[in-house]
């Protein structure tokens, strides 16, 4: 007996309806796509139940004849191709004919529709793939369609949907992206009886962002319009200082419809080069016009990714037309003078031959030309011979503090280290000072000198080698600093990141000092029991997120509450930040709470325990002093003494080593001395 069955036709539908709808979110781009295609100046989508128990659709369009109606709701029938060759130039949004007969095959459907200048309009049902009712009705020109039900006969869809307004947020995430993508269509978002989204159909793309996003992200935007080999580009990018932590904020749309395109997401992150912070990403709203036949759609069930037939000109296209509108929209400071009874400025340093050499208690400064800018200090100059020469030998950099410089001359070179007869000054910047815990009090007035260069750390503890373990407990069975009688001298700090300590007098101590003042942080969050200490901000802090990253935020709240922040809904994709954890500082608050919405968003795993310690890990990480940030001597002094006190830290959250050791002997192995 034969083995293969040919599927009824209900069985069939409801396998070809998995790859079209699969959440009410689905339906609705299906459906305000058919309506846009329609011609329609106005788009009204209402839900209820996150769009589960209720959906309808008004459109102004263009309507259909009663004979076409029921024609709609069958598998692969469509308007808008007729041949093969159509398929080389689809110009509309819809195109394969399968999203009507997908949705009334796992719902219940309604329809109103009537042409323009038509006598009456028609009324049409059909549920479960089976035609109900098909007859006359009054109605607008247009089509109104409702929704009710989605999934009612099939159970195991059903059961993989989520909470209600996880669905509602989901729908609303793909209302701002119809919006964005057509901007001369109005479009308005009723959710749960309130008006959620209405733009004004101007056509205006300004608008429509604003609408969505609200003033404080259009306000960080720059235009763009250029054109390249025949494809447009233009929309708008963020200005550099409006980075994003992630991407949630790109919007890449071909010829009017939303798509990932990973070429412009690398040409648009390729033209930010060199003007971004480190783990910072641009935002924008970019559309692509491409002709028709260069762009294969139908590559995805959902029509998300498209295929090019020359990757190359987007490329070229994005670039350089963000390259460029970067350029135009970059503003320097400019200090101006006013000019009303005041002589005329000669402009000063417009040519400089001859550098000077600076006294030692002067720093070196590098004089550039410039009309009204004001020239930046810079290093001494060095020719290409001397830095070849002195590549060879020993840093001849004295290291002191500005404080001691004076005291240092006077009393000639200290022991142990080379006079140098004209020491190239160090540039000193102001310190941060490190965030410490309420119960550590340190001196945040201090200058960041002092007068006595090198100070003992009276601990009783040495750090010795290391050997990585697994687990949490047994890091903290085998921390690094073993108990000693050797003391701890401060040397000095190498690159603005790694502390150094002799140990004894057989031993090197260096000490990352953001990771280990990121561990110190990270131990005190996790120490606190309940809500960790907040401090509540001079005025509020409104961050716009994605409609997907919003809804992750107000689903939890009082994990962002345990990590100390005090976040209320503001509405329309706007969260605002009234307190944050106190370790921050005030700084960086935005930032925080859109890079761990998109935690919360993409997080695989649900525990509540796992989230909050990555949580811990965040706000650590952007507290903790980083890497090349230049500290005091105090401040170091200070860091490495608590990282004494604390002999249960010995690895960043991440898992890098706190500390490292060096044998005199290996160094000494190093000069061939042994």
């Amino acid at each position: 007996m034969g083995k293969i069955n040919v599927l009824d036709k209900h069985v069939a539908e409801l396998i070809a309806a998995g790859e079209v709808v699969e959440r009410p979110a689905s339906v609705i781009k299906e459906l305000v796509e058919n309506s846009i295609d329609a011609g329609a100046a106005i788009v009204t989508v209402e839900i209820k139940a996150g769009g589960v128990s209720y959906m309808r659709i008004t459109d102004n369009g263009c309507g259909m004849a009663r004979e076409d109606v029921p024609v709609a709701f069958l598998r692969h029938a469509t308007s808008k191709v007729h041949k093969q060759d159509d398929l080389e130039q689809i110009g509309t949004l819809g195109f394969r004919g399968e999203a009507l007969a997908s949705v009334a095959s796992v719902s219940h459907v309604e329809v109103l529709t009537c042409e323009p200048g038509a006598v009456e309009g028609t009324h049409y049902i059909i549920s479960g793939g089976e035609e109900e009712y098909c007859g006359p009705a009054g109605c607008a020109a247009g089509t109104t369609m409702m929704i009710r039900d989605l999934f009612y006969n099939t159970p195991a869809r059903m059961k993989f949907l989520k909470k209600d307004v996880t669905e509602a947020n989901a729908v609303a995430a793909v209302m701002d992206k119809l919006a964005l993508s057509h901007p001369e269509v109005s479009i308005r978002f009723i959710r749960e009886g309130k008006e959620a989204l209405h733009t004004p159909g101007d056509g205006s793309l300004k608008s429509a962002i604003y609408t969505v996003f609200g003033k404080e992200f259009t306000a960080g935007l720059i235009p763009v319009d250029y054109s390249y080999q025949g494809i447009r580009a233009h929309g708008f990018v963020s200005k550099p200082a409006a980075a994003r932590p992630n991407r949630s904020m790109q919007h890449f749309f071909i010829n009017g419809r939303y798509i990932k395109s990973r070429t412009a997401m690398v040409a648009l992150e390729e033209a930010f080069k060199g003007t971004l912070m480190v783990g910072k990403l641009p935002a924008c709203v970019l559309h692509l016009d491409i002709a028709a036949g260069a762009v294969d759609v139908n590559v995805h069930p959902a029509k998300l990714e498209v295929r090019f037939v020359n990757e190359k000109p987007i490329f070229d296209c994005v670039y350089y037309g963000v390259k460029t509108a970067l350029q135009k929209g970059d503003t320097p400071n400019v200090m101006h003078f006013p000019q009303s009874g005041v002589p005329s400025i000669t402009p000063v340093r417009q040519e400089v031959k001859t550098f000077k050499e600076p006294s030692p208690a002067e720093p070196a400064h590098e004089e550039k030309a410039g009309d009204t800018e004001l020239s930046k200090p810079g290093p001494l100059p060095e020719s290409a011979a001397e830095r070849r020469f002195e590549s060879h030998l020993p840093n001849k950099r004295t290291l002191e503090d500005p404080a001691a410089k004076s005291t240092t001359e006077q009393a000639g070179p200290s022991a142990g280290t080379a006079a140098i007869s004209s020491p190239i000054p160090v540039h000193y910047e102001p310190a941060r000072p490190l965030a410490v815990r309420p119960d550590i009090y340190y001196d945040e007035d201090e200058p960041g000198s002092n007068s006595e260069h090198s100070k003992v750390i009276s601990e009783k503890k040495d750090i010795n080698a290391y050997k990585e373990e697994k687990t949490h407990k047994e890091e903290i069975k085998s921390f690094l600093p073993e108990p000693t009688n050797q003391e701890l001298t401060l040397v000095g700090e190498a690159f603005g990141t790694y502390i150094i300590l002799q140990s004894g007098k057989e031993e090197l101590v260096i000490i990352d000092k953001h990771a280990a003042h990121e561990r110190m942080l990270y131990e005190q969050l996790k120490q606190q029991e309940t809500e960790a200490y907040q401090q509540m901000l001079l005025a509020p802090v409104p961050v716009t997120l994605d409609k997907n990253e919003y809804a992750a935020v107000l689903e939890s709240l009082e994990l962002y509450a345990k990590a100390g922040f005090e976040i209320e809904d503001f509405g329309a994709g706007t969260v605002l930040v009234r307190s944050a954890p106190l370790v921050l500082g005030g700084e960086g608050v935005a930032d925080a709470v859109m890079e761990i919405a998109g935690y919360l968003l993409n997080a695989k795993n649900d525990l509540t325990t796992e989230k909050l310690d990555w949580l811990y890990h965040n706000v650590a990480c952007r507290a903790a002093v980083k890497a090349g940030d230049v500290s005091s001597t105090m401040e170091l002094m200070d860091l490495a003494k608590r990282l004494q006190q604390h002999p249960e830290i010995r690895y960043c959250p991440h898992g890098r080593p706190v500390c490292i050791i060096m044998k005199r002997k290996d160094l000494e192995q190093q000069f061939g001395r042994i």
